[in-house]
C-alpha cells in the first residue's frame, strides 16, 4: 500500500505533463492545398480525370481507389488491407512497367479482389496475355484469394489525359 501512496504523486506529474504535450493547433486550412497539383509555367502538366479532381469531390465527381469494407466500424484487417493495397499498386506498377496510364483501382468482393486500370497497347498481345495471367497467379497464391484483373487498352498515353496544367 505505500508503494502506491508514493506512485500516485508521480502519475499525477505524468499524466499532467502528457495531457499538456498531446494538444496541438494549427491554421485551419480548409482545401487549400492537400491533394492538389501546382500549376506549371508552361501549362504542360498532363493530368487525368482523377487527378484534375480535387480530394473533396471524392464520392460526388471521382471515386475511391480502394472499394473495401474493412474501414468500417469493427470492419476485419483494416492495417492488413491498406498493406495490401499498397503492395498491389506496386507489384502492378512494377510488372507492367511504363504500361499503366492511369490509377490502379482495387475492388474486393466477398473473398475476390478485382484490379482494374488502363494500360497502353506498346507490347503485343501475347505479352499482355502472359502478364495477365502471371499478375493472377502470384497475387493470388500471395494472397491466398482469387485475383481477376480487368484491364482496358488505349492506343497513346495523351487519350487518357482531361486536361494541362
Amino acid at each position: 500500500m505505500s508503494f502506491l501512496t508514493k506512485l500516485t504523486p508521480q502519475l499525477a506529474l505524468v499524466q499532467s505533463q502528457v495531457s499538456k504535450a498531446a494538444l496541438h493547433t494549427s491554421a485551419v486550412c480548409c482545401r487549400v492545398q492537400s491533394g492538389r497539383y501546382r500549376i506549371t509555367t508552361k501549362r504542360d502538366r498532363p493530368l487525368t480525370y482523377e487527378m484534375a479532381n480535387p480530394p473533396h469531390f471524392i464520392g460526388h465527381r471521382k471515386s475511391w481507389n480502394s472499394w473495401n469494407t474493412s474501414t468500417l466500424k469493427d470492419g476485419l484487417r483494416p492495417s492488413q488491407t491498406a498493406i495490401e493495397d499498397v503492395f498491389i499498386r506496386k507489384f502492378i506498377t512494377g510488372t507492367w512497367h511504363a504500361l499503366v496510364c492511369s490509377e490502379v483501382i482495387i475492388k474486393r468482393q466477398h473473398n475476390t479482389i478485382r484490379i482494374a486500370g488502363i494500360i497502353r497497347q506498346a507490347i503485343s498481345p501475347r505479352k499482355v496475355y502472359f502478364l495477365v495471367g502471371y499478375t493472377e497467379e502470384l497475387l493470388s497464391y500471395w494472397l491466398q484469394c482469387p485475383v481477376t484483373l480487368e484491364l482496358q487498352t488505349v492506343a497513346d498515353k495523351k487519350d487518357v489525359v482531361f486536361k494541362y496544367i
